[in-house]
């Protein structure tokens, strides 16, 4: 079998861009995406899957939440692990063995970098605080 890049790269392009044209979204809405999609990597090799996973439901801010939403989608259809997207994603990263958590892990890494790059490309004319 040959690996072909865009397995991980054309679910996360999709993702962001579903999310960048739904309608009805202001500039905070699409800031909070932009940064939440360029933060996960951060988050992510910081405090790990399962905090980052009850992040999803801790957050107040609704375009931070629909990333890692998305991102948890993402993981789900590329690594074929069920249940990582809905609300019991939390117990079933809990129960995963050591070995299957690490290579989840491994991969939403891999995954939470595209995200960063992608976020750039989908999101170019938004500003952020800093003016990037």
């Amino acid at each position: 079998m040959i690996f072909d890049p865009r397995t991980i790269a054309t679910p996360v392009y999709n993702a962001l861009s579903e999310l960048r044209s739904q309608p009805n979204q202001d500039d905070t809405r699409l800031k909070e995406q932009k940064n939440q999609a360029i933060e996960l990597y951060t988050y992510l090799s910081t405090w790990g899957m399962m905090r980052l996973k009850a992040e999803e439901k801790a957050l107040s801010q609704e375009g931070k939440k629909q990333v890692v939403k998305k991102f948890f989608e993402c993981l789900q259809e590329l690594s074929l692990v069920n249940n990582l997207a809905g609300n019991n994603g939390l117990n079933h990263l809990k129960n995963l063995s050591t070995d299957d958590y690490l290579g989840l892990t491994g991969l939403g890494l891999s995954l939470a970098q595209e995200f960063s790059f992608w976020a750039t490309a989908v999101y170019h004319d938004v500003k952020d605080s800093q003016g990037e």
